[in-house]
């Protein structure tokens, strides 16, 4: 981030964003869609990995009084998610997918693979 700390929220979730995307293709992912929306729900970014497509909610806290980042991907959450997700796999075609997490807190950058799973 260059040293710049953004001053609002869509600034800091795009720095989010963006740190975990540079995380994924390190680790060897392709991000094909940032910011996917649907109504009732959106994915941050979409990616590949081998032939599975993966779905991956990106959270951040600067701190750590209302829980971490892991704590704020809620069970409400999670359904937006999925289905966001269902609407992506039923455009480009049903694959094998799975639901990561990259959870930034306080500057540490953690991937949950298989964060959670559908019902």
């Amino acid at each position: 981030m260059n040293g710049i700390i953004p001053r609002n929220r869509k600034a800091l979730g795009d720095a989010g964003e963006e740190i975990a995307a540079r995380h994924l293709i390190a680790q060897g992912l392709t991000i094909l869609a940032r910011n996917f929306r649907v109504k009732g729900g959106e994915i941050d970014l979409v990616c590949r990995e081998g032939l599975t497509t993966v779905f991956v909610e990106v959270r951040q806290r600067a701190r750590g009084d209302f829980g971490g980042a892991a704590d704020s991907v809620t069970p409400a959450k999670q359904r937006r998610l999925i289905l966001a997700a269902r609407h992506w796999l039923a455009r480009h075609g049903e694959t094998a997918c799975r639901f990561d997490c990259v959870l930034i807190d306080g500057g540490k950058t953690e991937w949950l693979k298989d964060a959670f799973r559908p019902e």
